[in-house]
């Protein structure tokens, strides 16, 4: 019996030093091959996520690879590091006149100061506070200060033609509601037509009230509907809705972004009741005028949950800019991505630093390593913030990106995900059968690898089922707690 158990032990010692020299599970080289994909444009490992055991598997670790929105791993852990789970954001309220009999003579300052979700509830609830005060006119301007972050207006449409989806918003000090527009359709089957709301209102800007609502499946509504939302005042529909759709709702990109904010505040005021003599215009508070009143977002911790999880850009860049912003009084991101390296040398050693752009992975340029996402992932689970980045990930068949996997590995790990036209990738944490937690990283850059996906759920199936047997320690230096 003890010569088998040697034995036994010696095969799965053997095995485990094949895999970590590259050789990969039969079901993940297969996956590979049916899309196409040649083994030199991946890049896998899976690691004890304590650092103390040799790698299980790696293949083309130490090779920088892009990562796409795994990359918001690094932003989103070096904001928890350097701000702190329950930091938060303020938006400040300002007036430069006194209120009298119901109106303020003055002009009213809304500042910005970077926060990711001021979506437009928040902003109701901003505009409410200042009627709160017994404002029902503003005589002056209402003047928005979006200096805290430096100008970022590129095309929306240039990294990938789609202009109207809302992912492509740009980052802005004073980001309302993502700069989108959320249409919903209701079918009025007495009336014959579809419903349709828009939100929020948006001043100046005509929006047609219904479509004509007709019989047979629902497919495409988007193309039935023959939507115009290239007018900047007028968006319209020339097609029809399938009753059958019952009610969908479809957020797009406001076509003229510079003009969003202010149409989005004027609007909104003027819905709830508030007149306004002046106009909505850009502008910065004035030196030494105090903040009459501030709303806070969520917490740093809470946020992230929206980052990971759902995998949103443009909040993740919100939350890049805003390292410079809190460090150096400006959020830009040649600033930031200066300090995300510094803090990278300090935290990780020499683990390879990643090549950053705009902090969410939303980019070309973008890289990082295998190995240096596995030292980030080892460094936070050492950490006391380990609860809050993990909490964040989405969890495999149960939530967030990840919801739609579905198998014998559901439930069992909290994974990033990212994809971009040539790119997908997870990184994350694996809780494997023995109770083994084990970092995972998976990366492909290649033309097909949208149709690697499989293998790349087939490789975290395989980590959850090999990772059970302990690999042979690895001999760590006196002055090293992981593996380089």
């Amino acid at each position: 019996m003890r010569a088998l158990l040697v034995l036994l032990l010696t095969f799965v010692t053997l095995a485990g030093s094949a895999h970590a020299q590259g050789t990969l599970p039969p079901a993940v080289s297969a996956a590979l091959a049916r899309a196409k994909v040649p083994l030199e444009a991946v890049s896998l490992l899976v690691v004890a996520a304590d650092g103390q055991t040799a790698p299980r598997l790696s293949h083309r670790a130490n090779v920088p690879m892009n990562p796409a929105s795994v990359m918001k791993l690094v932003t989103t852990y070096a904001a928890l590091d350097t701000l702190g789970p329950a930091f938060v954001w303020a938006t400040a309220v300002h007036m430069d006149g006194p209120v009298k009999d119901g109106i303020l003579q003055g002009n009213l300052y809304v500042k910005g100061q970077g926060d990711p979700k001021l979506v437009l509830e928040r902003l109701w609830l901003l505009l409410r506070r200042v009627q709160g005060l017994g404002i029902k006119t503003i005589a002056g301007d209402i003047v928005l200060d979006r200096s805290a972050f430096e100008t970022l207006a590129p095309n929306p449409g240039d990294f990938d033609g789609e202009p109207l989806r809302p992912y492509n918003a740009a980052p802005d000090a004073l980001l309302l509601n993502f700069k989108s527009v959320v249409m919903t359709f209701v079918p009025d089957r007495a009336a014959q037509v579809a419903r349709v709301h828009f939100e929020p209102p948006l001043a100046g800007v005509q929006m047609q009230a219904s479509v004509p609502l007709v019989n047979g499946e629902c497919a495409d509504y988007r193309v039935a509907l023959k939507a115009d939302l290239s007018d900047t005042k007028r968006i319209r529909f020339g097609g029809t809705y399938a009753a059958s759709c019952g009610e969908k709702i479809w957020p797009v990109a406001y076509a003229d972004p510079a003009s969003y904010s202010a149409r989005a505040v004027e609007g909104v005021w003027r819905e709830m009741g508030g007149q306004l003599t002046g106009r909505v215009r850009e502008g910065q508070v004035p030196a030494g005028l105090n903040a009459t009143f501030s709303v806070s977002s969520e917490t740093l911790a809470e946020t992230i949950r929206d980052i990971n999880k759902f995998s949103n850009n443009v909040m993740a860049q919100q939350l890049f800019l805003t390292l410079s912003w809190q460090s150096k009084g400006v959020g830009t991101l040649a600033v930031s991505r200066a300090l995300v390296q510094d803090w990278w040398r300090e935290r990780m050693g020499n683990a390879q630093p990643p090549v950053l752009d705009n902090g969410s992975g939303l980019s070309r340029t973008e890289r990082i390593s295998a190995d240096a996402l596995a030292r980030l992932m080892q460094t936070a689970w050492a950490s006391p913030l380990m609860p809050e980045l993990v909490a964040s990930l989405p969890i495999v068949g149960v939530d967030g990106t990840l919801k739609r996997i579905k198998g014998k590995a559901s439930g069992s790990a909290h994974l990033k995900s990212g994809s971009l036209r040539d790119v997908v990738a997870l990184a994350g944490y694996v809780h494997a059968l023995s109770g083994q937690r084990q970092v995972l990283v998976a990366i492909v850059n290649h033309p097909n690898a949208q149709a690697a996906r499989p293998a790349l759920e087939a490789f975290v199936e395989w980590s959850i089922r090999d990772a059970q047997y302990p690999s042979p320690p690895k001999t760590l230096s006196p002055n090293k707690s992981a593996p380089d």
